[in-house]
């Protein structure tokens, strides 16, 4: 056969052609047909998560990030200390009726002298999750291992308060039984303070304090060493009313109810399952498919909706925290305070707040949001005054922006911070005419850049750790793990150490405000806003108190339909 007749076998008749659009078709509508069944059947039928974890007893919770670890001597965000909460426990605990009331926790109860020397005395049923009892020796290792220097912990400056701390942890103290802490028996421990401290048990609630247990830690490597397998599942040993029980890396961090726990018979929940969702959109998606009970946040746009149509699913609390800009002094011309002056008082916070957030946050006129200690008033420094800034921007020697190096806000993945970001750099260019842009990082390179002092600008957040000012204020004292600005004052450092030292409260929160007015004025930071926690929650969800500090009593969490 010739390859001519090869091919006039092979070519199609009309009536083959026809037929074969007509099969294209019938085939093309069944597969129509029945992907909307399909998609039907899947949107009245998908399996609610809520609904099966509630009758399992266990919380769904939207948790931002993934946790960058789950040791409490190297952690520093809010996805941590979420987990933390439901996993460890200090020796003082959020209370079940006022997370921000100090309730028992891995100590029974506790007496001060002069708020300077604390005596705690232990849970007598306390133990671990392997069923090793919680020891006074614990709380001495836990401490030692968060102010050694080669462990690098970058909260260990929260145990600077404690007598002799700061020494050891600097180097300038070689020997450990100098730091104000004893084991008196196994049940009692003291505590002594540099200076008098009647905020002290607040900052004990701080996971920083919280202990860790040394068996468990020193069967896979030494105290000092980081990140290593003790914090996995089916290693880590904790204290607190859950036990960890998987950490699949992106998708979900599980717990389950510590038998062991001193106050089981009080755990209400069978476990908390903490879901790490960055966008907030995507958060919201979650809850109204009913695969989440509790939010971490949601779109700013869909506020006003949810408070006016939903108010059974929305929330809205005080923080007691501050949302800021890091400005990197060690980079020019970031280096000259008039330029960082120019910067912030080229921000109309008030507008960013009517418009933008629309939750009934405030405008920043300083760092330390109001209610961080009963007769702290916080300066009055941070306003919206674009001739002001101008005229010190041109002191810097860049009239009207000209020969100013174009630079970078960098933020995080989140639509939020990018909305702001956005109307903070039309700001700048309309007020000062210089040229910026918006840089976004995923979590842990932005965390990464943040420390290495690898940006210009950098949006950041603090939430406090204990009521008082100083949880503000020690930030920013030379060389601490969570400055991140490259700025130092001997000036600073030296009113921050004296307020220690004050017996006095007045005379102390005189000596903050004096420090705070410097910093301020020096500004390393531009304060922004002072938060209110927007959110959503399943209405089957009870006992979650509102918290300033964010605080949550796992606990004391129930399901009522």
């Amino acid at each position: 056969m010739t390859h001519e007749a090869v091919l006039l076998l092979l070519r199609p008749s009309r009536v083959m052609i026809a037929a074969m659009r007509w099969l294209v078709r019938a085939l093309l509508l069944i597969f129509f047909l029945g992907g909307i069944a399909w998609f039907h059947h899947v949107r009245t039928h998908r399996p609610q998560r809520i609904e099966a974890a509630t009758r399992d007893g266990i919380l769904l919770v939207g948790n931002g990030t993934e946790p960058g670890t789950l040791d409490p001597h190297l952690a520093t965000g809010q996805p941590e200390h979420h987990i933390f909460h439901a996993i460890f426990e200090g020796l003082v605990a959020p209370a079940p009726e006022n997370p921000d009331a100090n309730g028992p926790g891995a100590a029974a109860s506790w007496t001060h002298e002069n708020f300077t020397t604390w005596t705690f005395k232990l849970q007598p049923q306390g133990k671990w999750s392997d069923g090793t009892p919680v020891t006074s020796e614990d709380f001495l290792y836990s401490y030692r291992r968060i102010l050694t220097a080669e462990l690098a912990a970058d909260y260990a400056n929260m145990l600077y308060p404690m007598l002799n701390a700061e020494a050891y942890h600097t180097g300038k103290l070689k020997v450990f039984t100098q730091v104000g802490v004893k084991a008196i028996d196994p049940l009692t421990l003291q505590i002594t303070l540099a200076g008098p401290a009647p905020y002290f048990p607040s900052m004990l609630k701080h996971y920083s304090w919280f202990p860790v247990p040394m068996h468990a830690i020193e069967k896979h490597g030494k105290m000092t060493d980081r990140n290593t397998r003790w914090t996995r599942a089916g290693n880590l040993v904790c204290n607190g009313p859950f036990v960890l029980s998987s950490w699949r890396i992106n998708q979900a961090v599980e717990t389950l109810r510590n038998p062991h726990y001193w106050d089981a018979a009080s755990v209400k929940l069978n476990g908390v399952t903490f879901i790490p969702i960055v966008s907030d959109t995507t958060e919201e998606r979650a809850f109204l498919d009913g695969q989440l009970h509790l939010t971490q946040t949601l779109p700013l746009a869909k506020i006003p909706g949810y408070r006016e149509n939903r108010p059974d699913f929305y929330r809205d609390e005080p923080l007691l925290s501050t949302y800021f800009y890091r400005v990197n002094t060690t980079r020019k011309p970031f280096d000259n305070p008039k330029v960082r002056r120019a910067l912030a008082l080229a921000i109309d916070r008030e507008s960013i707040c009517r418009n933008i957030l629309r939750a009934g946050q405030k405008p920043a006129t300083g760092l330390t949001p109001p209610g961080c200690g009963i007769g702290y008033k916080t300066p009055d420094v941070m306003h919206f005054d674009p001739a002001a800034a101008r005229q010190l921007l041109s002191e810097a020697g860049f009239p009207d922006g000209k020969n100013f190096p174009t630079f970078d806000i960098l933020i995080n993945t989140n639509e939020a911070h990018r909305t702001i970001a956005e109307a903070v750099q039309s700001m700048w260019k309309q007020h000062l005419k210089i040229p910026v842009r918006v840089l976004n990082q995923d979590w842990g390179v932005y965390l990464e850049s943040q420390c290495k002092l690898e940006y210009d600008v950098c949006r950041a957040g603090w939430v406090g750790d204990y009521l008082d000012p100083s949880t503000f204020l020690a930030l920013w004292k030379t060389g601490d793990g969570n400055n991140n600005t490259g700025w130092g004052s001997a000036r600073y450092d030296a009113l921050l150490s004296q307020s220690f030292l004050e017996g006095d409260p007045a005379k102390r929160f005189t000596t903050l405000q004096e420090a705070e007015t410097h910093m301020l004025e020096e500004a390393p930071i531009l304060p922004i806003y002072w938060y209110v926690r927007s959110y959503l929650v399943h209405p089957s969800v009870k006992g979650l108190l509102p918290s300033l500090l964010e605080h949550r009593c796992y606990k004391a969490v129930e399901f009522k339909l």
